[in-house]
């Protein structure tokens, strides 16, 4: 199994959202999970609530910690927009940042907008995989 990691600085809403998105179109062989440098108590009410309105379930998803061997197992690693300073998996050699803005706080329309963003970047990401399977 093949693992795209999402690590974001709570694992609240943006890689919470990401992993959603992943999993519920991932290939076969596939999979998503996501973590945070500082975890969060709990996933944000606002994500949980825009995910809803795509199909996705967030409800029971909990807010993970960052370890060094998710990073080492993954067989890519994307950065929501951390920043170095609080996501220093940033410096590993093949992590990409998505640099998406942190909702945490945000109205609700722009959780939305982000939502619908980390949709757009996931989906290239998955015809990319795609693509190199054929």
């Amino acid at each position: 199994m093949k693992t795209v990691l999402f690590v974001c600085v709570g694992n609240s809403a943006r890689s919470q959202m990401a992993e959603g998105f992943f999993n519920a179109a991932a290939p076969e062989g596939w999979q998503a999970v996501s973590a945070g440098t500082h975890p969060a108590s709990s996933v944000s009410r606002a994500a949980v609530e825009v995910m809803a309105e795509k199909g996705i379930d967030l409800s029971k998803a909990r807010p993970k910690e960052l370890t060094r061997e998710m990073v080492e197992e993954a067989d890519m690693v994307i950065s929501m927009g951390c920043g170095v300073d609080l996501c220093p998996y940033n410096l590993y050699d093949g992590v990409v940042d998505w640099g998406l803005d942190d909702p945490t706080g945000a109205p609700v329309e722009r959780v939305r907008e982000i939502r619908d963003e980390i949709e757009r970047k996931v989906r290239d990401l998955l015809d990319r995989i795609q693509g190199q399977a054929k």
